[in-house]
């Protein structure tokens, strides 16, 4: 049997940029933000990392909850995020709080971003459970926004012993600013048994990376998930992870990717299927046929020194999309 297809967007096309807390200067951190905000973008994402994913792991990197907390307080318009949230650093009912903070000081533009974990050498590094592999951690991801769904929605959440988390009675107050449950969970990953079935189950948003190909495939499964479930994947917002730089001229913009990266510790591997690097129009183009599987809201890769005429430009690749 076929595997069924994303539903027509439900959503508004929307367009962010994940500004990598590493390297950069909290200043430059900072004014990424506020540009990004002032540009007309829709969304403001960060890292969730102790350690720096890419080049040295001992480098400066700035921890992610508490830059959401100050980004809340310099912007005013787009949804701020983890993409995504490390579920095994901390207890769900502490991320529930969190978030909820977050959501209040920034007068509702809040996410709260959640996935199983990866890097492990942050994990040992700062003692911190790491889990006896995969299978394990998205145990506790299927576990912990379960529970986060339901504190956020008012409910007094109990978890008893021998799960991986404990819980008595846990209760958030005050609620997410636009009232109970209103605050919208992302889950992060594709793993197709277990991370499209959490997703089904309990997101408001879904983030993904890699070719057409790759993510129909994966929008398909997640469907059969909902279909499960009963859910109608057209409720979850569908997002995707590009690298991206905007110039008039492409090999101006591989040249500028390829600098950036290489102030993060990474050499630059163009890669056709995965880079949106060029002109608006030519990026629009490359956006469409995700758009035709669903996922209406582009997430670029900003490492540092955070191109500011990527920022700045990025609304026009949206709204390009979005007028068809």
């Amino acid at each position: 049997m076929t595997a069924p297809t994303a539903a027509p967007p439900r959503h508004p096309i929307r367009a962010g940029v994940t500004i990598w807390p590493q390297v950069g200067s909290w200043q430059q951190i900072r004014e990424a933000a506020i540009a990004a905000d002032r540009a007309g973008l829709d969304a403001v994402w960060t890292w969730d990392h102790l350690y720096p994913i890419v080049g040295d792991p001992h480098g400066s990197i700035f921890e992610g909850w508490t830059t959401l907390g100050a980004w809340a307080e310099i912007t005013e318009h787009v949804s701020l995020g983890l993409m995504v949230g490390a579920n095994t650093f901390r207890n769900p009912g502490v991320v529930a709080k969190a978030a909820v903070t977050i959501d209040h000081a920034s007068h509702g533009r809040a996410w709260l971003g959640l996935g199983g974990a990866w890097f492990e050498p942050e994990h040992q590094a700062f003692g911190i459970d790491f889990g006896s592999g995969p299978g394990e951690r998205l145990n506790r991801l299927e576990a912990s926004v379960g529970a986060i769904r339901r504190m956020l929605g008012g409910e007094a959440v109990t978890l008893p012993d021998g799960g991986p988390y404990r819980l008595d009675g846990a209760v958030v107050r005050p609620l997410p600013y636009r009232g109970a449950g209103r605050l919208p969970i992302m889950i992060g990953g594709a793993g197709e048994q277990k991370t499209l079935r959490t997703v089904a189950r309990h997101a408001d948003g879904w983030n993904a990376s890699g070719p057409v190909d790759v993510l129909r495939r994966k929008a398909g499964i997640l469907a059969e998930h909902c279909v499960e479930v009963g859910r109608d994947i057209a409720d979850i917002e569908c997002t995707f992870t590009r690298q991206c730089v905007i110039r008039d001229d492409v090999q101006e913009a591989a040249r500028v990717l390829r600098a950036a990266l290489a102030a993060n510790g990474r050499a630059y591997e163009p890669s056709p299927d995965v880079d949106f690097i060029g002109p608006p129009a030519l990026i629009a183009e490359r956006w469409r046929p995700y758009l035709a599987l669903g996922f209406t809201h582009l997430v670029i890769e900003l490492p540092a020194p955070y191109d500011r005429e990527t920022i700045e430009r990025l609304a026009e690749v949206r709204d390009l999309v979005a007028r068809g």
